[in-house]
């Protein structure tokens, strides 16, 4: 060390997280410049480090009809799970249940939990059964969004058109919630594919958010349609349509199973595109033809590469059987 030289009176060091979107940076002083154990030493003292304490925020979005329906009763279990009741106020009989809380709940003036919620519509009637259910009245009322004119089971006004007027309002929304999270770990949105609010201003709202928080997870609950329940006849064009969109932002399943789901889908959207049945409401609304063609193209590719897994795990079954006819 060189007696003529002029050291700091003390060493600084910057911790930067990778894992929030929020500043998580720390930093460490020391007297002298320090050894391994001096650093992690003030490491395991200091609080503010161990991120395990840090709560991983998600935010909920819920959209259309279905996406609401399902995410009303969501917050239902999940307020019982943490002891809340319909005012916001917890009455559970458990620390465990406050463990972890700030993960789906914003707490506010006395005490009370907020649901991290969007509820999202393009007409106003699914907000006021929400608002009228269970509870109804634990939502933020400014995270109530919709419109007044409704989708009417049209992809493209969801996607295109009367979603897209609205999309900007909900983002603002989106942004205010997720800049009041510590540690944002994502979103979690509940919708249907088969109408016209659900599944296309949902995949709008996917692909807004993605611009947006390109590092956050997104996880969707997605209802595909049910040839026992049906709605409404154009149900396979908004679903292929709309799975199109989900391909590139989500995990669709892990089962070859769903293949014949996907199937019976692409089967129906075929028959009725090659006659180009109720096509006129999309194009209407400024969609083209090139859109379906795409869609139907990756929705057959889904199929066959689920094929190829289901072919793989066949064989796999044809050799265990004749490994056990050659053993006996």
């Amino acid at each position: 060390m060189n007696p003529d030289a002029v050291y700091p009176d003390y060493f600084r060091f910057r911790l930067i997280s990778n894992s929030c979107s929020v500043s998580d940076h720390l930093w460490l002083d020391f007297p002298s410049f320090p050894t391994v154990d001096d650093f992690f030493g003030q490491l395991q003292k200091d609080p503010l480090t161990h991120r395990r304490d840090i709560m991983r925020e998600i935010v909920h979005l819920q959209a259309g009809q279905c996406g609401n329906q399902i995410g009303a009763k969501f917050w239902e279990v999940i307020s019982d799970e943490h002891g809340i009741d319909p005012t916001g106020t917890y009455h559970g009989d458990s620390d465990l249940q406050l463990d972890r809380i700030n993960v789906y709940y914003n707490e506010a003036s006395g005490g009370k939990y907020v649901p991290r919620a969007i509820l999202v519509d393009l007409e106003p009637g699914t907000m006021d059964s929400v608002r009228s259910g269970p509870f109804g009245q634990i939502f933020r009322p400014d995270n109530f969004v919709f419109g007044q004119s409704g989708a009417g089971n049209n992809w493209a006004k969801g996607h295109y058109t009367e979603g897209a007027e609205l999309v900007d309002s909900v983002m603002d929304v989106v942004r205010k919630e997720a800049e009041s999270c510590d540690c944002l770990q994502g979103f979690q949105l509940t919708h249907s594919l088969g109408g016209g609010t659900g599944s296309g201003m949902g995949t709008l709202l996917i692909s807004k958010i993605r611009e947006e928080y390109p590092d956050r997870i997104m996880n969707t609950f997605s209802v595909v349609p049910s040839p026992k329940v049906s709605d409404t006849v154009v149900e396979p064009y908004n679903a292929t349509l709309s799975v199109h969109q989900l391909m590139a932002a989500t995990f669709i399943g892990n089962s070859t199973a769903i293949q014949e789901l996907f199937k019976r889908i692409s089967e129906q959207f075929t028959a009725m595109f090659r006659r180009k049945a109720f096509l006129h409401w999309y194009t209407g609304e400024g969609m083209d033809e090139m859109e379906f063609t795409e869609a139907e193209s990756n929705m057959n590719d889904l199929v066959s590469e689920y094929q190829q897994y289901q072919d793989a795990t066949a064989e796999e079954g044809e050799f265990e059987e004749e490994g056990e006819e050659e053993a006996t």
